[in-house]
């Protein structure tokens, strides 16, 4: 499934991640460049790679169900008044080159490609920092450009008539554990009162392991988030959650998330002021 061509990201000269540039998958998956295994700095892995219940699942990346109609997240397509269908629509995120690369990131150049058709080009930079002995920080931007001649627009199942399943954007498949994850922010927890809201920040705790995820700009803010625990634990932002979003020829969108990265149960104010340093440094 990987290639040597899959950089390894380091912390204080720790591998903390492996990125998988060209991944060998089978169209349904909708192929596409992710990161797994993400590890702490214990070295416990906080991803998972094509898990039982989702096999889509990627451990970190963008991954989007509807970019006019092309399926680029994976398995079944959610049609208006029908439900889930498996479709012929798959799309594949296509590495080009790495602009930069270094032993904590690079910048990459990738294609958004569907029925032979170049949709959108995106620049993704990824970067790794120190934070503390036992927490680091996954600095995530996407930027893509819509590269045809008509507009096109990003959907969700939500748009497309499934109330509440608005994922496709950045998207983190954690670690499944025997008890779900509890999931909080800074004024609110659990799934049923986060999932679809807006916070600047949001923590995913499990046994040994936080994630704290936050947007890092006024657009992404604006973007709700998608959390799963019961299910399977699962975060992401959404880019398309009432509405479609939709982007002129030319014009492009960008996306900014940051993880905070900790071993251990972080409290709030332990997960605020990691967030707030990991955003601001």
């Amino acid at each position: 499934m990987t290639t040597t061509d899959s950089p390894v990201l380091r912390v204080a000269g720790r591998p903390v991640a492996r990125y998988i540039t060209r991944p060998e998958l089978p169209a349904r998956l909708s192929p596409r460049p992710y990161l797994h295994p993400v590890t702490t700095l214990a070295g416990t892995a906080v991803t998972e790679l094509s898990p039982a219940d989702h096999t889509h699942h990627l451990g970190v990346g963008v991954a989007v169900p509807d970019v006019e109609g092309h399926n680029f997240w994976g398995g079944r397509t959610y049609v208006r008044d029908q439900g889930p269908t498996e479709l012929d629509n798959h799309g594949a995120q296509r590495h080009t080159t790495f602009q930069l690369r270094d032993p904590d990131g690079f910048v990459e150049e990738l294609r958004w490609v569907a029925a032979g058709v170049e949709l959108l080009r995106e620049r993704r930079t990824v970067a790794a920092t120190e934070l503390t002995d036992s927490a680091w920080a996954l600095d995530f931007t996407f930027s893509v450009t819509n590269v045809t001649s008509a507009p096109l627009s990003i959907g969700s199942p939500a748009t497309n008539g499934r109330p509440g399943a608005a994922y496709g954007g950045f998207f983190w498949r954690a670690r499944k554990e025997a008890t779900a994850p509890d999931v909080f922010t800074a004024g609110t927890e659990g799934e049923a009162r986060i999932h679809g809201t807006r916070a600047d920040w949001l923590a995913l705790t499990g046994s040994t392991w936080t994630l704290v995820l936050a947007g890092a700009t006024d657009d992404t803010r604006r973007d709700p988030w998608f959390v799963r625990t019961a299910e399977y634990p699962g975060v992401g932002s959404s880019l398309a959650y009432d509405e479609r979003l939709p982007i002129e020829p030319g014009d492009t969108v960008v996306r900014r998330i940051v993880t905070v990265v900790a071993d251990g149960r972080l409290g709030r104010d332990e997960a605020a002021a990691l967030v707030r340093k990991a955003v601001n440094q």
